[in-house]
């Protein structure tokens, strides 16, 4: 009995052709990267989760997929990044969904022009009406296909193109907290909640806190970030203090408490964490290093957090040290 499969053929969302890199390199734009989030809602939405994500490794296609992965709520970890979809035509895009594995009945292609349209016509023939003064693959598009061959089998004509989705006859906004309901937000639904660090050491037998200065170098702050769909909190706390801080350590189950701020239209909820570090990058190595960090005292780094209610935080931290 022959199975029904599904092919998702997503473009690129929109990139910056201002950025002054190579084709490669092309950075998203705000507007691609918000269009790559509204098309993974909306697949989220209609049930259509993939069970394979490949995509081209270019900067533009490798963060369209991430984003679109994190808006269904998944770890973009699971994300196959295949050279040979980068600069691909439509036989060299047959031959990487070949070797798509029996037990992925639903494959996401996260890919580029022209190579995409021509595969989406090459498969679905007749049944593909190309628009009049429109490519038929705009950006952050995506083609939803039906087919009953196997992945290695498949041919000219042998697709049914069951839709054509595009990014502006989708809803701007995000529905919060889940894909059904009613409230709309500014980001997707993960962005409002958030998890941190407090890092500290003993020196001497005595409690030292790390701060950062923000992306700006306005404030000091500590180490804070999205929890990352598919991470837990402790998880998602400890990769923003490496990149940020530029430092690993043991962060606790416990948290230190929460607090609440005020971001893209609404409130994001910031759960913290200790974490004593056992690890610092060297200076040179630290990849955000502009940014600065400095140990203090717990007393001076209360005073001196930009976010006040971090304060009784990191004096209830000093106590437990």
């Amino acid at each position: 009995m022959d199975m029904t499969r599904e092919l998702l053929l997503l473009r690129h969302g929109k990139s910056d052709w201002d950025a002054g890199t190579d084709d490669y390199h092309r950075p998203l734009t705000d507007r691609g990267k918000r269009a790559a989030q509204r098309m993974g809602v909306w697949l989220l939405r209609h049930g259509l989760l993939p069970d394979l994500t490949i995509s081209s490794p270019a900067e533009r296609a490798k963060v369209t997929a991430q984003k679109l992965h994190k808006a269904m709520g998944r770890d973009a970890s699971g994300i196959q990044l295949n050279e040979c979809v980068y600069g691909a035509d439509d036989a060299d895009l047959l031959e990487v969904i070949a070797g798509c594995p029996d037990s992925a009945q639903r494959v996401l292609l996260v890919g580029h022009n022209p190579g995409l349209e021509d595969l989406l016509i090459l498969l679905a023939g007749k049944s593909v009406q190309y628009p009049k003064g429109d490519k038929l693959l705009p950006t952050a598009t995506l083609a939803r296909l039906t087919v009953t061959d196997s992945w290695q089998s498949l041919s000219s004509g042998c697709a049914v193109l069951e839709s054509i989705t595009l990014p502006r006859s989708l809803p701007k906004k995000f529905p919060f907290p889940g894909p059904d309901s009613q409230e709309l937000r500014d980001r997707p639904a993960y962005y409002y909640t958030q998890s941190s660090v407090i890092p500290y050491r003993l020196r001497e037998g005595k409690p030292e806190i790390l701060v950062i200065s923000s992306s700006k170098k306005h404030h000091l702050v500590v180490p804070k970030g999205i929890k990352e769909p598919g991470l837990t909190p402790q998880e998602s706390a400890a990769r923003e203090a490496w990149e940020e801080a530029g430092v690993e350590g043991d962060v606790a189950a416990d948290a230190l408490g929460e607090y609440s701020y005020e971001k893209w239209g609404a409130r994001c909820s910031v759960t913290v964490y200790p974490m004593k570090v056992t690890q610092m990058v060297p200076e040179d190595e630290w990849e955000e290093s502009h940014r600065g960090r400095e140990w203090m005292s717990p007393k001076k780094a209360a005073s001196r957090l930009k976010q006040q209610e971090l304060r009784p935080l990191v004096e209830s931290l000093e106590k437990q040290l």
